[in-house]
């Protein structure tokens, strides 16, 4: 099901991008102290682990709308992320 496989990509490509501009904030911030911007990293690693553990479930009645309902949570959660790291200062 190739779905499943994009959908999987796209939670790792996401999420993985946000942790990335972290570390690019805290490399371009040495001075600044990082315990927001690490707390944003662990908020991203805890969405990754949940989404991917819906993305697993195997009890699902409609996949199709499983799948959807996961997709729409990984752009809410991405976006608060997003707005969390440029909220960064």
């Amino acid at each position: 099901m190739a779905n499943v496989r994009n959908l999987k990509k796209d939670i790792n490509y996401v999420l993985g991008d946000i942790i990335e501009a972290v570390y690019v904030w805290e490399y371009n911030n040495t001075s600044k102290d990082t315990k927001e911007s690490e707390a944003i990293i662990d908020e991203a690693i805890d969405t990754f682990d949940e989404l991917i553990a819906k993305v697993n479930d195997k009890k699902v009645e409609n996949k199709k709308a499983h799948f959807k309902s996961i997709q729409n949570e990984l752009e809410t959660k991405g976006r608060e992320l997003i707005e969390k790291v440029n909220k960064l200062g």
